[in-house]
């Protein structure tokens, strides 16, 4: 397991917290939901199964935590 870019997990995280900020949503979702338009491009669909890379999602899910407290 490869340990995600700092940069890009910052910036990633600055985006979920946008997102959640905007859509009242969950945390987790928000980070998923940006993870998943990093790697694929583009937002997901309700029912979007793609894989994403869970070690990026994890990385941006721990600091948006920590970010959000």
């Amino acid at each position: 397991m490869a340990t995600p870019d700092p940069a890009l997990v910052a910036s990633l995280v600055e985006q979920s917290l946008g997102v959640l900020a905007t859509a009242s949503g969950e945390l987790e979702r928000c980070c998923w939901m940006v993870v998943h338009e990093h790697h694929h491009g583009v937002r997901p669909s309700e029912y979007d199964i793609r894989e994403i890379d869970e070690d990026l999602y994890l990385a941006v899910l721990e600091k948006a935590r920590l970010s959000s407290r």
